[in-house]
């Protein structure tokens, strides 16, 4: 639909039904307006699968692996593949607005929702975002870039100011945003957060960059709840305020543009970009486009387990003990907690149902076959905190179905509807008139005698039986406005009562559904705990019996989920011990990590090999199995630097302190702060084995960069190993002598190669010209200072074998930050200018204060 049609159907529009437009018409939709040919729009949850509008674990959704998993691979292609089958997804369950992908940077590794963000590194959040959003919306599906700005920690996300400098906002921060913006994302969503003062839904960046200098021409959605203001977010960029119905818009934004607090022309054009937005997805005038799935329906499970292979790294791989032979093998022991029963998303909002999960212990066996004994030990007691219970230990007791029998009933206690669920955590019950309880009701079988928790979750009036026994009673007063700790991880209050292995106790747990208090009803429980002796000597035993040892550890949704940052990078339980025992009676032991984030890995210098898997997804046991058995290679590259000791992480902070978060680091994030510093990591950024060694072996760089200021290199590598590989080839830029602030290098641009054993390939890596920009607080613009670059290339930030200069000899504005909607396009580059090259073989080497020394002949970054 053209522009000048979208005007007329907002100028045939009256003031109020303009106005109803603009706040949600219920938790996941908009308002239709039957008379502009407008249905409403469904938004629902990313970004590891498609929940649709409700939280109902009977309705499944493929599980994708992890954003930091996604961005592991380094492999756009995949992404956007993989952005193609959300699309699929979100169709087929009526989604028109899918709430993905989270651009956020990975600022520290004690960030609770690391897993949903990418990378540690602007470009290559950027890049993988982008490819994204281009997938998805290739399929019909309007992508949402979120959260809008600089929404890194969860500490006091609702009310937090960030402070953070002009230059590092814009070259680090809003970088992949800008992005976002250039692959054309059809929505973007503002965060809970302030930045600078100002609340995210009412700030000025909405205006610019965002719509004005970047040209963004779609919706700015609000994060659930954050619209909190009536004048000060409807006279800003903000467009679409979700949830509804009510909030604070409505009848208070229509008086406010009634009274000209708010101007009129500011309503027609949010109205005019949900108009434009509706047009992209089908949702205005009819017939409605029929979109083609991206990725055909037979081969989406196969495409999970091949993005789930791509995305583990290999970070250690000591006598090349992988992959292992399937031959020479008759036994293989599969140890730790996470063997049987692995963590394949993230806790908190994005979370979906998946129809079933591969773990690790199911991979190996169904790869290995009747043919090798598969023995498996946890290694270590089960968690003793409440979890929602399952279908595994609970029976319905009306129908004797695995399950659960959840009920709505009347103030009187009289039963208004019943249904059978599969999980003792409910988030949304049915929507009944007159319901004023919700009753979860199970019969448990526990497979230990002892003393159980039991445990009820959510505020308000609650109370927990067993075999009529009263266990826990009384009133959770809400204390948060979180809306994830109030409607989908509320807290637990807990009581404990003797039970019999085998013996069935019906246990009741009910909340009362009070105003205000959320709607999650969580029923929950823990074992008696176990001697941690005997797990472990269980476990050593199976290690020693086995031809072939795997562990399997990794976080836990207490200390991986959204709404709370990470106090530790410890894996929890014990499970360091666990493998240091193992690795005691086995040596070869084969370490799988599960977790979103970084964790520190205090034996792994005295186990075999470890594997970085992230969250995977539901093929997760396959790909496992593909990876340990040389099927496949392990194909991921570190999206972020993994630390020795926590203690050594150069930014750490996610507490605000009188309100505020300080970005005092500003440039200067992730890998790059490790250069500054006099401590190595355990991994850098990019780090990466694979199953076969490479050599570099040549750099070439043009003699003049093109009129943007972007040119290609081409690096030459060679397979040293004896198997065909897959190598990511990184290039990093450096500028010694600087008049401007500037990391000790950035990364600048790779590209994937293949090649079969002894053979070379050829990686050519275009970098863009907006590498060597800087962003000029003083003439609010985009420089680029004249002189002498440094390009690197190699494996990862910290082994950069090759290396060349590039000259640049003028140095011009980019793009004015006071740019106004309508006004002309950033300049594209500089000036043309012909740039000088020298190529050489100089790698850097960190001096422990931060500055590189060139060297010549072939070499690595010291100490990686």
């Amino acid at each position: 639909m053209t522009d000048e049609e979208l005007d007329a159907l907002v100028a045939a529009m009256g003031q109020a039904a303009k106005v109803r437009l603009l706040t949600g018409a219920s938790g996941w939709r908009t308002h239709a307006e039957p008379a502009a040919g407008l249905r409403a729009l469904v938004t629902s949850d990313g970004p590891v699968g498609v929940r649709g509008e409700s939280w109902d674990e009977r309705e499944t959704s493929l599980v994708l692996p992890s954003p930091t998993a996604l961005a592991a691979a380094w492999d756009e292609e995949l992404a956007a593949e993989l952005g193609g089958l959300l699309a699929a997804e979100a169709r087929h369950k009526g989604v028109d607005v899918l709430l993905a992908p989270t651009l956020n940077l990975h600022r520290t590794p004690l960030g609770g929702r690391h897993f949903e963000c990418y990378s540690e590194d602007p470009l290559l959040t950027a890049r993988i975002g982008a490819a994204v959003i281009r997938g998805v919306q290739a399929g019909g599906v309007a992508a949402t870039a979120k959260h809008f700005v600089a929404n890194d920690a969860e500490t006091d996300r609702l009310t937090v100011d960030v402070r953070v400098g002009e230059r590092a906002l814009r070259e680090v921060y809003l970088a992949p945003f800008e992005a976002a913006v250039e692959a054309g994302v059809w929505v973007v969503m503002s965060a809970y957060n302030r930045v600078n003062g100002a609340t995210m839904s009412a700030s000025p960046l909405l205006a610019e960059p965002l719509k004005g200098e970047w040209g963004f021409d779609g919706v700015v959605v609000s994060d659930w709840g954050a619209v909190r203001t009536t004048v000060e977010t409807a006279r800003a960029a903000q467009d679409l305020a979700m949830p509804g119905p009510g909030g604070v818009w409505g009848d208070a934004l229509l008086t406010a543009v009634r009274t000209g607090a708010v101007a009129q022309s500011a309503v027609d054009d949010k109205v005019r970009r949900l108009l434009r937005l509706a047009d992209r997805v089908g949702a205005l005038g009819s017939p409605a486009p029929v979109w083609r799935p991206v990725v055909p329906e037979a081969g989406r499970r196969a495409l999970l387990r091949r993005a789930a292979a791509a995305g583990t790294v290999l970070v250690r791989n000591a006598g090349q003990v992988l992959p292992l032979d399937p031959r020479g093998l008759r036994t293989v022991a599969v140890i730790g907690p996470r063997a049987a029963g692995p963590r394949i998303q993230g806790g908190g909002s994005a979370e979906v149902f998946p129809a079933s999960v591969v773990s690790p212990l199911e991979g190996i066996r169904a790869a290995l076959g009747s043919a090798v004994r598969v023995l498996h030990a946890p290694g270590v007691p089960p968690e003793r905190r409440p979890a929602p219970l399952t279908r595994d230990v609970s029976r319905d007791p009306e129908t004797g179905e695995p399950g659960f029998l959840v009920s709505l009933l009347d103030a009187q206690g009289a039963v208004l509807h019943s249904e059978h669920r599969l999980s003792g955590r409910i988030v949304e019950p049915a929507r009944v008139d007159g319901a004023a309880t919700v009753e979860i009701r199970t019969l448990l079988r526990p497979g230990t005698t002892g003393e159980w928790t039991l445990a009820v979750g959510g505020f308000g009036p609650v109370s927990l039986t067993a075999g009529g026994r009263t266990v826990v009673e009384g009133v959770f007063a809400r204390d948060t406005d979180d809306p994830t700790h109030i409607h989908v991880s509320p807290p637990y209050r807990s009581g404990r009562i003797a039970l019999a292995a085998g013996a069935e106790t019906e246990i009741v747990a009910r909340r009362g559904l009070a105003p205000d208090t959320g709607i999650a009803t969580i029923l929950a429980a823990a074992p008696p705990p176990a001697a941690r002796a005997g797990a472990l000597a269980d476990a050593v035993a199976a290690a020693r019996a086995a031809d072939a040892v795997l562990v399997v550890v990794g976080t836990t949704e207490e200390t991986e989920s959204e709404g709370s940052d990470r106090v530790s990078l410890a894996l929890p339980d014990g499970q360091d011990e666990l493998v240091r025992a193992v690795a005691g009676a086995r040596p070869d032991t084969v370490v799988l990590v599960n977790s979103g984030g970084p964790v520190t890995l205090p034996w792994r210098d005295e186990v075999a090999a470890v594997l970085i898997g992230w969250f995977p997804g539901q093929e997760a046991g396959h790909a496992v199995a593909d990876i340990l058995f040389g099927r496949t290679e392990p194909g991921g590259r570190l999206p972020t630097t993994w630390p020795v000791r926590q203690d050594d992480v150069p930014v750490l902070g996610t507490t605000p302190r009188d309100g505020a978060l300080r970005y005092t680091e500003g440039l200067h994030t992730g890998y790059r702060a490790w250069l500054r510093g006099r401590v190595e990591p355990a991994y850098w950024f990019g780090h990466g084995l694979g199953y076969t060694s490479w050599e570099y072996e040549r750099l070439d760089v043009p003699e003049a960069v093109s009129g943007d200021g972007s040119f290609e290199v081409r690096v030459r590598v060679r397979n040293t190993g004896d198997r065909e590989g897959r190598e990511v080839v990184q290039l990093y830029l450096a500028r010694e002598a600087s008049a401007v602030e500037r990391p000790v290098r950035w990364f600048a641009g790779h590209a994937a190669v293949r090649a079969r054993p002894g053979g070379t390939a050829e990686a050519i890596v275009r970098v863009s010209g907006r590498a060597l920009r800087h962003w000029s607080v003083t003439e609010g613009c985009w420089r680029v200072e004249p002189g002498a670059f440094t390009v690197y290339a190699g494996r990862s930030a910290g082994d950069l074998p090759l290396g060349a200069e590039v000259t640049v000899p003028v140095a011009a504005p980019m793009a004015s930050a006071l740019r106004r909607p309508g006004s002309p396009g950033p300049a594209a580059a500089a000036r043309p200018g012909q740039a000088r090259i020298r190529a050489s073989d100089h790698s850097p080497r960190t001096d422990g204060r931060g500055s590189d020394r060139l060297r010549g002949g072939t070499g690595r970054l010291s100490g990686a």
